[in-house]
């Protein structure tokens, strides 16, 4: 079981394995702030969607199955965004934007209701939708609180470094945020390389291929 949910930390995570959910990672990661917030509400969309799909996939006829999850997953977006417009700082709701709306539409959610909530029980479901949810909150962090730092030397709005009085704009800037990522996936696969070798096996990135995945046979 806690197979389930350990395999969403490092060796399936979604940002720096698998690479999904881009356009959230590159866009909210321009604090630690940011990406803890994005992380946080993806993860509970993950969980209660992952619940609901695991507790009604015997009863949800095959061919109208991924609108169904479209719009569990959409009603649990409502309630955290509602949530988070509620008791969130304004900062952070405002920085966060139209990109909790799109958590409907965030290939991560939708990936593991389809790949395995569907397939699988409820316990299971609830570890597998943390263990993902906590391995993209983590590397959003990472990735933000990187950014952060190098852009003006602080971390979760906290200064680090007083001297630091000019900020290193590219960071905070779409590029930045590119090159970032790029850094971090190379080291994921230098360490995940190394490690394979060590044990003398070759490394095989994971990925969530058709093996795992029934959208295209949504008309069969």
């Amino acid at each position: 079981m806690m197979k389930e949910f350990t395999k969403g930390l490092w060796k399936e995570n979604p940002v720096l394995v698998l690479l999904l959910g881009m356009c959230p990672t590159l866009a909210v990661t321009s604090s630690a702030t940011n990406g803890l917030g994005m992380g946080v509400a993806t993860m509970c969309v993950l969980m209660g969607s992952n619940i609901v799909v695991s507790a009604i996939r015997k009863i949800v006829p095959k061919k109208i199955r991924i609108p169904v999850y479209i719009v569990i997953i959409a009603t649990f977006v409502t309630i955290v965004d509602l949530l988070m417009q509620a008791y969130a700082p304004t900062a952070l709701y405002d920085a966060l934007g139209i990109f909790i709306p799109l958590i409907v539409v965030n290939c991560i959610v939708l990936g593991r209701a389809e790949a395995f909530a569907s397939k699988n029980g409820v316990g299971k479901s609830i570890l597998d939708g943390l263990g993902m949810g906590l391995g993209f909150t983590l590397a959003l962090v990472a990735l933000g609180g990187t950014r952060e730092f190098l852009a003006g030397g602080s971390l979760f709005e906290v200064k680090l470094i007083p001297g630091w009085t000019t900020d290193f704009m590219l960071m905070t800037s779409a590029p930045g945020a590119f090159i970032i990522l790029g850094l971090f996936l190379a080291g994921m696969n230098a360490l995940n390389i190394r490690k394979a070798k060590a044990a003398g096996k070759s490394y095989k990135p994971a990925s969530m291929d058709c093996s795992t995945c029934n959208i295209c046979d949504m008309e069969k």
